[in-house]
């Protein structure tokens, strides 16, 4: 009996249904759709699918559940790291692939940031981990000097107690106290994101090991000559009471305003005075000289003068000529202030100049400044200007843009100020990373990059590592008591090496006491690589095992902040490179391209994120990126690839569902057999078969290459569009002909085995990008004897059958070409028509052996396929479809739609259009209209006119068919 039946269940993959959802933000083309099929078969036997329910170790199965549950991610995680897959595998002998976590703040939470560089690097790790190589990812968090001081400060600030009360170590305590109870948030949650790491060897830079790094690696630069303590301009917070590194300052441009100012020339007449344009008028008191350039005839007479500094009871200072000095920028006259303006200081070191400074390290003036002297410098700013005003000295103000330093943690302005503090000679460290990148020995990955890092080594400053706050690796640097700090002092490991030392040289009664500073919190981190290993012991096994590091993963912003400086110590000290590749991202923006702010109110929260959508959906969506470019984040990206997760799950559901109960020995036995690994062996499949596998092989070479070559947005995509596009819009929908196909179960069993091993190589590729959901299918799978996360990577260069992808082709072209011509004809769904194929010999052999295959896909009546080399008899009743070169088809139009129906429909639809084409015509027919109207008015008119031309002739065309079709009835 021939039964006519519906494919029961979503789970069948329709592509109905998932094209709606589909992103055609990954599609190059627009796929056919694919619909469940209606149509006539012998059906089977019922068959009754369980086949690894028992075995699952507490795995979801998809033939249980209807989508992947989010919240199984922390159950398939704690799995995972239990069984100690995060460990590197010392079995395998390849290179190690190695890769270390830039340390969080301890302080942080979770931020998109963060999931980019996890999500990136985790990639990286299950990759190489599947591809046998011993993998090592070593996290860690960062003390974050300033952040954590502050953050502490804060709290006891809450509880009505200063630092300064507590005294030093009670301080310490307390922040200790604070990270042991607040520090481990980040990493619970960088855990929420699927990190792989190896946390048996997780760091904290403050840990035992790696402060006595810190200490080895100041006194071996010191013992180089590479540090040196001196007085030079920094960069002050005042309110953090300390400096901060150039890289550590953002300059914000803000309203301000712009002062003018006169400086009276001594023994000069009462118009004798220059006019000076400034923004800091309190740094008058530090002024140490005026300069003007030396052909500005305006001023030239007043060279080799003196003018009196304003309000300072007649203070002279020289005015010199300088062709540095812009003739035509603001008055042409420029106020030296060196103890407060980095340009000026670098000018009056050059001119001999003296230094100046009026600024206490709390930002008030200081006696140099007399009656302002305690004033805060902006209360003092506006004093200075009334009393200016009263006196008959100010000129003018004016609004003006300013460039405003801000420090980055604290966000006060900064202020230039000469400091004692420690600095490390940067250049010849500079000098060695410039030859690792121009030798090959380090690649920077994207290559344009390398041009921003050859110019910032090229023009490095020394670097500033002192910093004045508790909480951080001390200084190890001890003063002789009574002896001058500056001359007097004693670089050692410990305490007691210091003061052994100091009793050599001073006599036993010395007394000694450590620098009150701490180390600039990038130097631990510039020693990262190679401390968390076991440096200085270059003998323990880590070191010998995995250092140099393979790969150091970051954002493109902290090039300078930490790479660099990473590639410099490790140069220097270990003496070599400390990582081969330097991969770095973009920033994480909205979706419209904005930078993420509070301010803005368009922060995306990474955990809520993953409780709508799930871990494998955001990975999935910022891991498309391109290295080096910032990426657009939006929820309509996040909804898709969250369809995608669904799309996975249904397809595993459907391979489940048509796979044989593993008590079915010789099935499977069968089923196991095929290896699909010669083409002869590929020869002997159908074609929908040869086409899929030839397809999948195809594919992993492309990932593979593009994996090895960190294109990692490419294998996103190119593994997204195999699988939504090729395995599920077609091969599923095809593989239901022979699932159900009357030959049998030989049959099936060849497309039971075919989509057994194409799905189970999807989910390995896919792995990297979505761990959770690609684990849960995995283990749904029958005979897993190992977890997804260590399972082979699939082998590269195995057979694929050119001929069969492009007799396939040929094949969705005609379905394509028949579903299109439904859709025109708006041919109802369930109705099943006819048609003549018409091809060679060739073509025709093959298309008709897959003619079940066609009349599921393109829903034609299986009995009324015919297959001819010329047209048919009723072809001129028919529609004509060109599929491509030597293969048409007809479709009569009688078996489609009622013909006189479809004629009254088109008729009105004609006189509809014909009358607005008259009324669009009239209009272009009036000069009135032409010739006032605006110019694009006119031409949209034109574009709809031609445009309603051109349907009328289609649908005249469509009218003229449709009645010779009555006539001939």
């Amino acid at each position: 009996m021939i039964l006519q039946t519906t494919f029961p269940g979503p789970y069948l993959c329709s592509s109905f249904s998932a094209h709606r959802l589909r992103p055609l933000l990954f599609s190059k083309r627009r796929r056919g759709r694919t619909s469940l099929s209606y149509w006539h078969f012998n059906p089977l036997k019922p068959r009754h699918f369980s086949v690894a329910a028992s075995e699952n170790r507490g795995f979801t199965s998809p033939e249980i559940a209807k989508t992947f549950d989010f919240t199984s991610e922390e159950r398939i995680y704690n799995w995972w790291e239990s069984q100690g897959y995060f460990r590197p595998n010392h079995d395998q002998r390849s290179d190690p692939f190695v890769i270390s976590m830039p340390p969080p703040n301890v302080t942080g939470s979770l931020h998109m940031g963060h999931a980019m560089f996890v999500t990136l690097e985790d990639i990286m790790v299950r990759y190489h981990r599947m591809k046998g190589k011993p993998t090592l990812w070593l996290p860690g968090t960062d003390h974050a000097g300033i952040a954590t001081q502050l953050v502490v400060e804060k709290m006891l600030a809450s509880e009505g107690i200063k630092r300064v009360d507590l005294g030093r170590d009670e301080f310490v305590s307390k922040v200790w106290q604070w990270k042991e109870k607040y520090g481990g948030t980040i990493i619970n949650q960088i855990k929420r994101l699927g990190a792989s790491c190896d946390w048996n060897r997780e760091h904290f830079t403050l840990d035992e090991q790696l402060s006595r790094a810190v200490v080895e690696a100041f006194v071996r630069l010191h013992e180089k000559g590479l540090i040196y303590q001196g007085s030079y301009m920094v960069n002050w917070s005042p309110s953090l009471q300390t400096a901060v590194s150039d890289l550590e300052v953002e300059y914000h441009e803000e309203s301000g305003t712009l002062y003018y100012l006169k400086y009276r020339v001594a023994g000069g007449v009462k118009s004798d005075y220059l006019t000076i344009a400034t923004t800091r008028p309190e740094t008058l008191f530090g002024d140490v000289a005026i300069a003007v350039h030396p052909e500005d005839d305006r001023y030239s007479k007043y060279i080799n003068r003196m003018a009196i500094v304003p309000l300072t009871y007649g203070r002279h200072v020289p005015i010199i000529a300088d062709k540095h000095v812009e003739k035509d920028f603001g008055t042409g006259v420029l106020k030296i202030s060196p103890g407060h303006d980095h340009n000026d200081y670098n000018l009056a070191r050059k001119l001999g100049l003296p230094i100046l400074n009026v600024m206490n390290k709390d930002g008030t003036l200081n006696k140099v400044a007399g009656l302002y002297c305690g004033l805060d410098r902006f209360e003092a700013r506006k004093k200075l200007w009334a009393d200016l005003e009263e006196t008959g000295l100010a000129v003018k103000k004016e609004s003006h843009t300013l460039r405003v330093p801000r420090s980055q943690r604290g966000g006060e302005v900064i202020e230039p100020l000469v400091s004692k503090q420690w600095f490390v000679t940067m250049e010849p460290l500079a000098e060695k990373a410039l030859s690792a990148v121009e030798k090959g020995d380090l690649k920077i990955i994207p290559e344009r990059f390398e041009k921003i890092y050859n110019h910032w080594l090229s023009n490095i400053k020394d670097w500033c590592i002192s910093r004045q706050l508790w909480w951080g690796h001390r200084i190890p640097v001890w003063y002789i008591v009574g002896k001058d700090c500056e001359e007097e002092y004693i670089v050692a490991r410990s305490e007691d090496e210091a003061l052994g030392k100091a009793q050599e040289k001073y006599g036993k009664d010395a007394k000694i006491y450590q620098d009150p500073d701490v180390l600039d919190t990038w130097f631990s981190s510039a020693l990262w690589p190679f401390s968390t290993l076991g440096w200085p012991d270059e003998s323990v096994e880590d070191f010998k095992q995995f250092y140099p590091t393979t790969m150091l993963e970051t954002g493109h912003d902290i090039l300078f902040f930490w790479v660099a400086r990473m590639v410099m110590m490790g140069i220097e000290l270990t003496g070599t490179v400390p990582f081969k590749y330097i991969y770095l991202h973009g920033l994480i923006r909205d979706s419209q391209g904005r930078k993420m702010s509070k301010t803005l109110g368009n922060v995306i929260d990474p955990l809520d994120t993953i409780k709508e959508y799930g871990t494998d959906a955001l990975r999935f969506t910022i891991a498309l990126g391109t290295a080096g470019q910032d990426l657009n984040l939006s929820t309509e990206r996040l909804t898709s690839n969250k369809a995608f997760t669904n799309k996975l799950w249904n397809a595993g559901k459907f391979v489940l569902q048509n796979l044989p109960s593993q008590s079915e020995a010789s099935t499977w036995e069968n089923i196991l057999s095929y290896k699909f690994d010669t083409v002869d062996l590929l020869d002997k499949l159908p074609l929908p078969e040869s086409w899929v596998i030839s397809k999948l092989h195809l594919l992993i070479d492309t990932v593979t290459a593009s994996y090895d070559k960190f294109f990692f947005g490419d294998v996103g995509r190119e593994t997204y569009e195999f699988f939504w596009g090729d395995f599920a819009d077609w091969y599923i929908e095809a593989s239901k002909a022979h699932l159900y196909h009357s030959g049998g179960d030989s049959v099936a069993s060849v497309t039971q085995a075919v989509l057994f091993y194409v799905f189970e190589n999807i989910l390995k590729l896919l792995h990297p990008f979505m761990p959770f959901v690609t684990e849960e299918l995995w283990q749904a799978l029958p005979f897993r004897k190992e977890a997804l996360i260590v399972s082979p990577w699939p082998l590269t260069s195995l057979p694929r059958q050119s001929n069969s992808i492009k007799k396939f082709e040929n094949l969705q072209a005609l379905t394509r070409a028949i579903r299109n011509a439904r859709a025109e004809y708006s041919v109802e769904p369930v109705k099943r028509i006819s048609a003549s194929i018409v091809a060679n010999e060739e073509v025709t052999e093959y298309i008709m052996k897959e003619k079940e295959v066609l009349a599921l896909l393109s829903r034609l009546d299986l009995q009324s396929i015919h297959f001819t080399d010329s047209p048919p008899g009723n072809a001129d009743q028919s529609v004509h479809l060109v599929a491509g070169e030597g293969l048409e088809a007809y479709l009569p139009l009688a078996d489609m739609i009622d013909i006189t129906a479809e004629i009254q429909r088109l008729s009105k639809r004609l006189s509809k259009m014909q009358a607005e084409y008259d009324g669009l015509k009239a209009r272009l027919s009036s000069p009135k209209f032409v010739e006032k109207a605006p110019e694009d008015i006119v031409r949209g008119v034109q574009e709809k006119a031609a445009e309603t031309e051109e349907k009328i002739t289609l649908t005249k065309n469509r009218l003229a068919l449709l009645e010779s079709n009555v006539l001939v009835t």
